[in-house]
C-alpha cells in the first residue's frame, strides 16, 4: 500500500467513519437475529419451542394506543410524546437531532471551504480545475472530510430513529448514537484541545477557524449535554405492576444521578420541617421492592426455588454480579484518582524548580488537576458505595426473607441446656425480643430430666443432617409428653429460635459488612502496587528499602489483630453472658419487682458487665497498640527510604521529591489500615454467611420439605396421602425428630407416638381425645397437621388430614398478634358481620368487648398483654370458629377458662350453628364438661399408645383413674392458663383507640444536650479533657512541624552545597518529631480509653438502675423489645461507635485547625477562603445531618416491625402452618421489609450527596490555593509552596472525614437520646435508712388494712376505693367478685405497685414506712402464671444461694413436686434438671408448683396466691403444709378453691360487698356469695366440700 494512502487510514479523523460503519454493522445483525424467522429456527435447533428464545425484551415495552379515527399530527406527537415517557425526553432528542443536522451543515461547510492547505496554498478555482484533470478524485484531506460528513449524517439517521422509530428500535439506536457521539467528542477533544493545554502543539483542525468551535460546541451539546440532561425512561421491573410514581432515583438525569442531585428536594424538604416522616420519603425504587428481589435472587438462593445446593456467598454473587461488575470498576477509577494530587503536587513543584524551563504541560493543567483528580475519584468512590449499599438492603431484605420462608419449613422442639452445672437461656424469639444471644457452647446435662412442651414458645429446632450435635425430642404439658436431653458427646445446643434472632440481627450485619472485600481483594494490592511504582519512578531503589522495610513491620501488627481476636471472642462471650442476663431479667422484670429482688438482679448484671469491661479494655489497649504500630511502620519506611537515598544513593532531596512522595506514603499507610480493617470484618462476615448457610441446607424441615425421606419401608406412605375425607392414623408411629439414635441418656427414654392399626376420627362429628397428662394428646394432633417426623412400621404406614376444605387450630397456649382482637379472629379470612358477631357471642366475648373502650379495635399487645389468659384462649378459639375450615383442631382450649366460661363455650360454641356439621378434634382433661358433646371418644395411655376409642364409657373401662379425675371434676388441669379474670381491664386505664402501648417517642432535630451531657460528663472532668484535648492538639502540631521539616530539609540543597548539608542533624530531628507524636498520641488516648470505660460502666449503671425501679404501669406500657434494645444495642453503641466517634471528631476538629494554620501561616491570604470552605463545608453537612438524623431515627424504627413480625410468626409457627397461611405471612414479611428499605436507602444515599459536595468544595481549595502560589507570588521557594499544598491537600481531604464523623457521632448519639429517655423514667421510692424496718419484723401475718383506695395512674380512675378489713395472723382468706371487681388489684395494692391512698399495716407496721424492697420480700405471690428463670431448678428456688439443698427438697417434698412422680413415670425432676426461660419446658401446674416451692423457702409470713390454685396438689399442700402462722391470700376465680377458707372476701366494683367465713355468707339470702355458688354450675360439689366443715342444718334452711 501506498506510505501516503496508509497514513491516511491511520488519521485519527476517520475514527468517527470507523466507529460509524461498526455501529451500522451491529444494528444490522441485531434486526437480523431478532427478526422473526431467524428466532424460530434458532429456536428449533435448541428444541425449545418457539417462544424459548427472546432475544430482544419487549416486555417493558409501552402498549401503543389505538389512533382514532381522523386523528391528525399533533395526536401523532402526543402519542409519540407519551411512548418516550415525556415532553421533556421528547425535547431533548429533538435537540440533539438538530445538533446532529448541524455538524451536517458544519461540516459540509468545511469542506466546499476547504483549501486543502497543499504547500503551494492555491487557489480553490486551480484546485478544481486539477481535479478535473486527475480524473476528479479528491484530495485526502477532502476524503477524511467526506467520511466525517458520512458519520454525522449516520448519527442523525439514529438521532431520527430515536424520535420516530418503534419504541425498542428508538432505544437500540439511542445506544448506538449515544457511544458514537462520545467517540467523535473525543477524538475532536484530543486532535483540538489537548493542545492548548501544552506548551508546543496546536490544535489540527486550527486552520478551520470559527467552525472548528462552533462544531466543538454542537459535539459538546449533543455528546455529552443531552445524554447528561435528558430524563431518563421509567422502564417498570413488572410491566405488569408499575409503580404510579417513580422514585426520581429511576428517571433523573445521569448528572443528577452522578451527583445525586435528585435527592435536593428531600434535603430542602427535611431542611424546613421539624421532623422529617416515612410518608415524606421518596417512594420505594420498583427494583428495590422484596417480591421483585425475591424473584430474582431465589433462585440462586433457595433450593424450593430451584437453587443449587452451594455455598450463600457463590448464590448472592451471582444474584448480583452486574451491581459486582460494576464496582471493580468504580474500585479501578478510585484506584487511578488516588495519585490525582501526588503526581500534581510533583509536577508543580518540579516546574518550580525548575522554573519552567523544559515545561511540557501548562501548570493551570496540574492545577485543575488537583480538582479534577480527587474529584473524579470521589465520584467513583461515592458511586461504589451508592451501588454497594444499595446491594447491601437488598442483601438484608432477601436474606430476612429467605431466613423467614426456611423457617415457615423447619420442625419446632423446645429444648434446654446445662452444661457443667451451668446454665444456659433458652429464650424464645417473641414480639418483643430484638436481642438474643447464640449460646454457642452447651455441654452434657447429666441425668437431668425435662418434661417438655409442644407449643408455639421456647421451642427449638435441630440439625438431623450434623453427626453429633443437639436433635431434640418433645414435648408436654398437658397435651403429650416426652422428654429431650443432649447427647452425651454433644458440645452445642441448638437455640433455634435465638439462632434465628441472630441470624437476622447480628449475622446479617457481619455479612453486609463484608460488602466490601472487594477493597480488600482488588483496591489494596492495586494501591500498593501503583504506589512502589510510583515512589520507585521519583526515589529509585531507595523506595524498596521502604517496602522491605514496611513488609517486615507487618508480622506485628498481625500478631497484635490475632490477639485482638482472641481478645474480641472472649469479649463477645462476656457480652453475650451480660445480655443473656439482661434479657432474662426484662422478661420476667414483673416477677422481680413483685419478689423485691432488683438490688440482688442489679448486682448479679454489674459482675456480668464489670466483666465484659473487662475485655473491652484490653481490646482497646490492644487497638491503642495496634494503631501506634500502623502509624509507626510507615514513619520507620519513610526514613529508611529517605535515609537512603540521601546517604547511599548520594542522591540530593528536593521539594518535588519530598513532598510528593509524602502524599504517597500517606496513602500506604491509610491503605494498611483499612486493610487491617477489612480482614477481620470480611473473615467475620464468612463465618456468617456459614452459618446462614448451614442454617438454610443442614437444619430439619418438615417430612413434606425433607429431601431425606425414610425409604427402608417399602410401600409406606410419608406425608398426607389422598385418602379422600379420612382423618387419621395407621400403624403409624412418630418421634419429634429424625436423628433419634444416640440421643438420649441413659436415664431417659425416647417419647413416641404410636398407633397401631387404624385410628380413623368421625366426618362432621365432635371427637374427644382425653388422657393422664404426659400420654400424648397434643402430640396426636400435631402428628395429624404434620409437625412431627413420620416413622412407618410397615408397608400399611400411613396418615392423613384432608386439606382441601381448610384446617383451623387452637393451641393449647393461646398465640395471638400484636393487631387488633378483630384482626386476631378474621385472621385474614373475608368479613361476614353476621357471621362474627355469632362467633364473639358463641365464645362468650361480648361482656369483654365491652370493657375495652375501643371494644374490638383494641390492640392486643405483644404477647396479648392487653388481654388475661382466658380471653386470649377465647380468641384463639374464636379465630378457629370464625374460619370455613371444615376441620377443627382444639388443644385443651377449656383449661383456661372457669367452670362457667367453659360451660358457655360448651352449650353455645360447641353445640352452636357454627360447629354443626363440621369435623372437631377437641384434646381436653375436662371430660366430665365435654362429654355431652363427645360422638367419639379416643382415650389415650402414659406411653403414648391408644388406650381406647369408642365412647367415654370405653375410656371409662379401660382407666380407673379417668373415672376418679372425672368423679373430681378435674376442670383444674396441670396446664390452665389465665383465666377470665385474670387481667382486669377494668384495672386497666382504657384508652380510647384501643391502644395501650405507648408509641415510641421519636426525637426531632439535633440530639439534646442532656443526652450528649449524660456521656461527655460520665467520661470525666476537666482534668481528662486537658489531658485528652493537649495530647491531641500537641500530637498534631508536631506531626505538622514534621512535614514542613522535611520541606526545610529538602530546602537546604538549593541554598548549600550537598557536602555542607548535615544530614544526621536533620534526619535527628526528624525522627524524634516523629517519635515525639507517636508518644503524645499514645498518651491523649491512653486518657481518653480510661474515661470511655468510665462512662460506659456509669451509664449502664444508670440505665438498668432506671429500668429495675420503674413502676408496674410503665413496664404494661412499654414492650419488653423496647427495654432489651436499650440495654443491648443501645449500649453496645456507647461501648464501641459512640466513644470511637467522639475520640476521632475531636482528633479531626484539632487536625484540621491545625493544618489550616499550616496553610494561613505561609499564606494569610487564604484565611479567609479556607474559613469560607470551613463554613460552606459545616453548612452543607448541617442541611445534611437535618435530614440524616430524622431518617436515621426511622430506619431504627422501622427495623423493628421486620424483628416483631418474624418473632411473632415463629412463636406461632404451628398455628400458621395449620391455617395454612404461610403465604400471607410472607406477604406481610416483605411489606415490612419494603418499609425499612425504603428509610434505608434514603439514609445511605444521603451520605452520598453530601460526601460528593464537600469532595468538591475541598478539592477547589486545594486548587484555589495552587493558582495563587502559582500565579499570585513569585516563584522563590518551593519548599515552601509544597508545605502549604500537602497542608491544603491534607486539610480539603478531611473536611469531608469530619462532617462525616460528625454525622456518625450524632446518629450515634440517638442511642445516648434514647437511654436518656429511659434514665428519666418515673420511679418507685428509694430505699432510704428510715425505711427499713426492726430486724425481727415481720413476726407475723397480721394484715388490717383502714380506707384503701388505688389505682393504675396518678391521674386515673380508681380501681378500689375505701377498702377496710382486717386479717388475723394464719387466717387463709379467699377473695372473690367477678370480672372488673378489683380481685388482682387488691394484692398489686398490698405490694405498693400501684398507686395506693390509705393505710395497710402489716404486722402492726404501716407498709407506707418500709422500703419497697424490704416489704415485697416479706411478702410472696404467686401469679397466675408463675414465671421462671431460665437455668436449674436449684438456680430457680434459691437465685442467690442462700439454702441448701437439702431444704430445697423438704420444699419442692411439700410443695407436692414429687407426689407427680410415679415410678413408672418418664418425667424426672430434680434440683439439677433444667429449666427454659419462662418455664416454657415444664406445663403451667408444675410451673405453679415450684412457685409454691420457691414461696416455702422464701418463708414469708404472707402468701398471696392469684389463682394459683387450679392444681389438685397444690390444693392439698395449701391446706396440709402451710404453717399455721402463714397468713394466706387466695385471689379465686373457682369458689371450689377456696370454700374451706376461714373467710371470703367478695369485690365489686372496687369495694367490699361481702367479708366473713362462708358458713355465714351463705346464709344471706341475697349475698352475692351465695348467688356466685347458684350461678356457678357447680353447686352441688360445693356444698358438699362446705359441709365437711359445718353442719348442714345450720345451713338448709337458707340454701332451698
Amino acid at each position: 500500500m501506498n506510505p501516503v494512502m496508509a497514513s491516511v487510514f491511520l488519521d485519527t479523523l476517520l475514527i468517527p467513519a470507523y466507529v460509524a460503519t461498526l455501529s451500522a454493522i451491529l444494528l444490522t445483525l441485531h434486526l437480523v437475529f431478532t427478526s422473526g424467522p431467524l428466532k424460530k429456527i434458532i429456536a428449533c435447533i435448541l428444541h425449545r419451542g418457539n417462544n424459548a428464545v427472546d432475544l430482544e425484551d419487549n416486555s417493558a415495552e409501552p402498549i401503543p394506543l389505538h389512533q382514532p379515527l381522523g386523528a391528525g399530527v399533533v395526536y401523532g406527537v402526543k402519542e409519540r410524546i407519551r411512548l418516550m415517557c415525556g415532553s421533556t425526553i421528547f425535547l431533548y432528542k429533538f435537540l440533539r437531532l438538530l445538533g446532529c443536522l448541524a455538524l451536517v451543515g458544519l461540516t459540509t461547510t468545511t469542506l466546499v471551504l476547504d483549501t486543502g492547505k497543499h504547500e503551494n496554498n492555491r487557489s480553490i478555482v486551480f484546485q478544481m480545475n486539477k481535479r478535473q484533470s486527475t480524473d476528479d478524485e479528491f484530495l485526502h484531506p477532502e476524503w477524511l472530510q467526506i467520511s466525517v460528513l458520512l458519520a454525522y449524517v449516520y448519527m442523525s439517521l439514529l438521532a431520527l430513529i430515536a424520535i420516530v422509530g418503534p419504541w425498542r428500535w428508538g432505544r437500540v439506536a439511542n445506544r448506538h448514537l449515544v457511544t458514537t457521539l462520545l467517540i467523535v467528542f473525543t477524538v475532536f477533544a484530543y486532535r483540538d484541545v489537548w493542545p492548548l493545554c501544552t506548551f508546543t502543539e496546536d490544535p489540527k483542525d486550527g486552520a478551520e477557524g470559527y467552525l472548528l468551535w462552533c462544531k466543538l460546541a454542537v459535539l459538546g451539546l449533543t455528546a455529552l449535554a443531552v445524554p447528561l440532561l435528558i430524563p431518563r425512561p421509567y422502564i417498570p421491573v413488572d410491566p405488569k405492576n408499575p409503580m404510579v410514581e417513580p422514585n426520581p432515583e429511576q428517571v433523573t438525569p445521569i448528572l443528577s444521578l452522578t451527583m445525586f442531585s435528585f435527592l435536593n428536594p428531600l434535603i430542602s424538604k427535611a431542611y424546613g420541617m421539624a421532623h422529617l416522616s416515612p410518608d415524606e420519603l421518596p417512594p420505594l425504587c420498583d427494583y428495590d421492592y422484596t417480591s421483585n428481589l425475591v424473584k430474582q435472587s431465589f433462585k440462586n438462593l433457595d433450593t424450593f426455588s430451584g437453587a443449587k445446593r452451594q455455598h450463600l456467598f457463590f448464590g448472592l454473587m451471582r444474584t448480583f454480579r452486574r451491581e459486582y461488575i460494576a464496582l471493580v470498576i468504580m474500585v479501578i477509577l478510585r484506584v487511578i484518582s488516588t495519585f490525582a494530587s501526588p503526581v500534581g503536587i510533583n509536577q508543580l513543584l518540579q516546574y518550580i524548580e525548575r522554573n519552567g524551563e523544559g515545561a511540557y504541560v501548562r501548570p493551570w493543567v496540574w492545577i485543575a488537576w488537583l480538582f479534577l483528580g480527587p474529584f473524579v475519584g470521589s465520584v467513583a468512590f461515592q458511586w461504589y458505595i451508592f451501588l454497594a449499599t444499595g446491594t447491601l438492603v437488598r442483601v438484608e431484605g432477601i436474606i430476612t426473607q429467605l431466613v423467614f420462608e426456611h423457617a415457615l419449613r423447619i420442625r419446632m422442639k423446645a429444648a434446654t441446656s446445662v452444661k457443667n452445672g451451668e446454665t444456659e437461656s433458652t429464650t424464645a424469639i417473641t414480639p418483643e425480643t430484638v436481642y438474643d444471644v447464640d449460646n454457642e457452647e452447651h455441654g452434657d446435662r447429666g441425668d437431668a430430666d425435662d418434661t417438655l412442651r409442644a407449643s408455639a414458645h421456647s421451642v427449638t429446632s435441630d440439625s438431623s443432617k450434623a453427626k453429633g450435635k443437639d436433635t431434640g425430642a418433645s414435648v408436654s404439658g398437658n397435651g403429650s409428653t416426652g422428654t429431650m436431653a443432649d447427647s452425651e458427646t454433644s458440645d452445642k445446643g441448638d437455640n433455634l429460635v435465638g439462632k434465628l434472632n441472630n441470624m437476622v440481627t447480628t449475622d446479617l450485619n457481619n455479612i453486609t459488612d463484608g460488602r466490601d472485600f472487594l477493597l480488600l481483594v482488588l483496591f489494596s494490592p492495586c494501591i500498593i502496587g501503583l504506589a512502589v511504582w510510583f515512589l520507585y519512578s521519583i526515589l529509585g531503589w531507595s523506595a524498596l528499602v521502604g517496602m522491605v522495610v514496611m513488609f517486615l513491620g507487618f508480622p506485628l501488627p498481625g500478631y497484635i489483630a490475632k490477639l485482638i481476636q482472641t481478645v474480641q471472642v472472649e469479649r463477645m462471650k462476656r457480652t453475650d453472658a451480660r445480655v443473656q442476663v439482661v434479657t432474662e431479667i426484662m422478661n420476667v422484670l414483673r416477677m422481680i419487682k413483685l419478689f423485691g429482688w432488683e438490688a440482688k438482679m442489679n448486682a448479679r448484671l454489674y459482675e456480668k458487665r464489670e466483666d465484659e469491661l473487662k475485655y473491652i479494655f484490653k481490646r482497646q489497649v490492644l487497638e491503642l497498640f495496634n494503631v501506634n504500630f500502623n502509624h509507626l511502620i510507615p514513619i520507620l519506611t519513610m526514613i529508611a527510604t529517605y535515609s537512603t537515598y540521601r546517604i547511599i544513593m548520594k542522591e540530593q532531596l528536593n521539594a518535588s521529591t519530598v513532598f510528593s512522595s509524602m502524599a504517597v506514603f500517606d496513602i500506604l499507610k491509610d491503605q494498611l489500615l483499612v486493610a487491617f480493617y477489612l480482614i477481620p470484618t470480611c473473615i467475620q462476615a464468612k463465618v456468617s454467611l456459614d452459618r446462614v448457610t448451614e442454617f438454610l441446607q443442614e437444619i430439619e424441615l418438615l417430612d413434606e420439605y425433607s429431601t431425606n425421606p425414610d425409604e427402608g419401608i417399602e410401600g409406606a406412605v410419608i406425608g398426607r396421602p389422598d385418602e379422600g375425607d379420612v382423618i387419621g392414623f395407621c400403624d403409624a408411629t412418630f418421634a419429634w425428630s429424625e436423628d433419634l439414635q444416640g440421643y438420649f441418656t441413659s436415664s431417659q427414654t425416647n417419647f413416641r407416638l404410636r398407633i397401631e392399626n387404624e385410628l380413623f376420627f368421625k366426618r362432621g362429628c365432635f371427637n374427644l381425645i382425653i388422657g393422664p397428662t404426659g400420654s400424648g394428646k397434643t402430640s396426636l394432633l400435631m402428628a395429624l397437621l404434620g409437625e412431627m417426623h413420620f416413622l412407618p412400621s410397615g408397608p400399611t404406614s400411613s396418615f392423613n388430614l384432608p386439606r382441601s376444605g381448610g384446617v383451623a387450630y387452637a393451641a393449647q397456649e393461646a398465640w395471638v398478634q400484636n393487631e387488633t382482637i378483630k384482626d386476631n379472629i378474621i385472621f385474614g379470612s373475608a368479613f361476614d358481620e353476621e357471621r362474627y358477631k355469632k362467633v364473639v357471642y358463641q365464645c362468650g366475648l361480648e361482656r369483654d368487648l365491652a370493657l375495652f373502650e375501643a371494644g374490638d379495635n383494641t390492640e392486643v399487645g405483644e404477647k396479648g398483654l392487653t388481654l388475661s389468659g382466658g380471653q386470649k384462649a377465647r380468641i384463639t378459639l374464636a379465630r378457629a370458629i370464625y374460619s370455613m375450615a371444615e376441620i377443627v383442631l382444639l388443644d385443651d382450649v377449656l383449661a383456661a377458662l372457669d367452670v362457667h366460661t367453659s360451660r358457655w363455650i360448651v352449650d353455645k360454641c360447641f353445640q352452636g350453628d357454627l360447629v354443626q356439621g363440621r369435623t372437631v378434634l377437641l384434646v381436653t382433661h375436662n371430660v366430665a364438661m365435654a362429654n355431652p358433646v363427645a360422638d367419639f371418644v379416643v382415650s389415650m395411655c402414659r406411653d403414648g399408645r391408644i388406650a381406647s376409642r369408642g365412647t367415654v364409657e370405653d375410656a371409662f373401662a379401660k382407666s380407673t383413674r379417668l373415672v376418679k379425675e372425672t368423679a373430681q371434676e378435674n376442670e383444674a388441669i396441670e396446664k390452665a392458663e389465665e383465666d377470665m379474670d385474670a387481667n382486669k381491664p377494668d384495672d386497666k386505664v382504657k384508652i380510647g383507640d384501643g391502644k395501650l402501648t405507648v408509641a415510641e417517642e421519636i426525637a426531632e432535630g439535633h440530639v439534646g444536650w442532656n443526652a450528649l451531657r449524660l456521656y461527655l460528663f460520665n467520661l470525666g472532668g476537666s482534668l481528662f479533657w486537658l489531658m485528652f484535648a493537649g495530647g491531641v492538639t500537641l500530637c498534631n502540631f508536631c506531626g505538622t512541624v514534621q512535614t514542613w521539616w522535611l520541606g526545610y530539609w529538602a530546602s537546604q540543597y538549593d541554598k548549600k552545597f550537598a557536602s555542607e548539608v548535615q544530614v544526621s542533624y536533620y534526619l535527628t530531628v526528624y525522627t524524634l518529631l516523629l517519635l515525639l507524636t507517636v508518644i503524645l498520641y499514645f498518651f491523649a488516648y491512653t486518657t481518653f480509653m480510661f474515661g470511655s470505660i468510665r462512662a460506659s460502666r456509669n451509664i449502664h449503671q444508670k440505665l438498668i438502675e432506671a429500668v429495675t425501679g420503674t413502676t408496674l404501669r410503665w413496664l404494661d406500657t412499654t414492650p419488653a423489645a423496647r427495654v432489651i434494645a436499650r440495654c443491648t444495642q443501645d449500649i453496645r453503641a456507647v461501648d464501641g461507635p459512640l466513644s470511637h466517634d467522639l475520640s476521632w471528631l475531636c482528633e479531626m476538629t484539632i487536625t484540621l485547625l491545625v493544618k489550616l494554620g499550616a496553610v494561613v501561616s505561609f499564606t494569610p491570604i487564604f484565611v479567609f477562603p479556607g474559613i469560607a470552605v470551613g463554613a460552606l463545608g459545616n453548612w452543607c453537612g448541617q442541611i445534611y445531618i437535618k435530614a440524616q438524623l430524622a431518617v436515621k431515627r426511622e430506619m431504627s424504627n422501622a427495623r423493628s416491625p421486620v424483628l416483631s413480625h418474624f418473632g411473632a410468626a415463629v412463636a406461632g409457627l404451628v398455628s400458621i402452618r395449620a391455617y395454612g397461611k404461610q403465604n400471607s405471612f410472607k406477604i406481610e414479611s416483605m411489606t415490612r421489609i419494603d418499609r425499612y428499605t425504603r428509610v434505608a436507602r434514603s439514609f445511605y444515599n444521603l451520605n452520598r450527596w453530601v460526601s460528593i459536595r464537600i469532595d468538591a468544595l475541598g478539592g477547589l481549595f486545594a486548587a484555589a490555593l495552587a493558582a495563587w502560589l502559582i500565579y499570585g507570588q513569585e516563584l522563590s521557594n518551593a519548599s515552601n509552596m509544597g508545605f502549604s499544598l500537602n497542608m491544603a491537600v491534607g486539610f480539603s481531604s478531611m473536611i469531608l472525614w469530619w462532617v462525616r464523623v460528625l454525622n456518625d457521632f450524632e446518629v450515634g448519639s440517638n442511642s445516648l437520646e434514647r437511654i436518656q429517655d429511659y434514665v428519666s423514667i418515673e420511679q418507685e421510692p428509694k430505699p432510704t435508712d428510715d425505711g427499713i424496718p426492726p430486724a425481727y419484723w415481720p413476726s407475723s401475718g397480721q394484715l388490717k388494712v383502714e380506707n384503701l383506695s388505688a389505682r393504675y395512674s396518678a391521674d386515673g380512675p380508681k380501681v378500689l376505693e375505701g377498702l377496710s378489713f382486717n386479717i388475723k395472723a394464719g387466717e387463709r382468706v379467699g377473695v372473690v367478685g367477678r370480672t372488673g371487681s378489683g380481685k388482682s388489684s387488691l394484692t398489686l395494692s398490698l405490694l405498693r405497685c400501684i398507686y395506693t391512698d390509705g393505710t395497710v399495716y402489716y404486722d402492726s407496721i404501716p407498709t407506707s414506712s418500709v422500703n419497697l424492697d424490704i416489704l415485697r420480700r416479706s411478702i410472696t405471690i404467686i401469679p397466675q402464671i408463675p414465671e421462671l428463670l431460665s437455668g436449674t431448678l436449684r438456680h430457680n428456688l434459691d437465685p442467690f444461694d442462700e439454702h441448701d439443698d437439702a431444704t430445697l427438697n423438704d420444699a419442692l417434698r411439700s410443695a407436692g413436686l414429687f407426689s407427680l412422680q410415679r415410678d413408672e413415670s418418664e418425667v424426672k425432676i430434680t434440683l439439677d434438671s433444667p429449666i427454659s426461660s419462662g418455664g416454657g419446658n415444664l406445663s403451667v401446674g408444675q410451673r405453679q408448683i415450684l412457685a409454691l416451692a420457691r414461696a416455702m423457702v422464701r418463708g414469708s409470713k404472707l402468701l398471696i396466691l392469684d389463682e394459683a390454685t387450679s392444681a389438685i396438689v397444690i390444693q392439698a399442700t395449701l391446706r396440709n403444709e402451710l404453717k399455721g402462722d402463714v397468713t394466706l391470700i387466695t385471689v379465686a376465680h373457682r369458689l371450689q378453691t377456696i370454700m374451706d377458707a376461714d373467710k371470703i372476701m367478695v369485690l365489686d366494683a372496687g369495694r367490699i360487698t361481702e367479708f366473713d367465713s362462708p358458713k355465714e355468707l351463705l346464709k344471706k339470702k341475697d349475698g352475692m356469695l351465695k348467688s356466685l355458688v347458684d350461678e356457678s354450675g357447680d353447686k352441688d360439689n360445693l356444698l358438699a366440700q362446705l359441709l365437711r366443715l359445718v353442719q348442714y342444718d345450720e345451713l338448709e334452711p337458707n340454701l332451698k
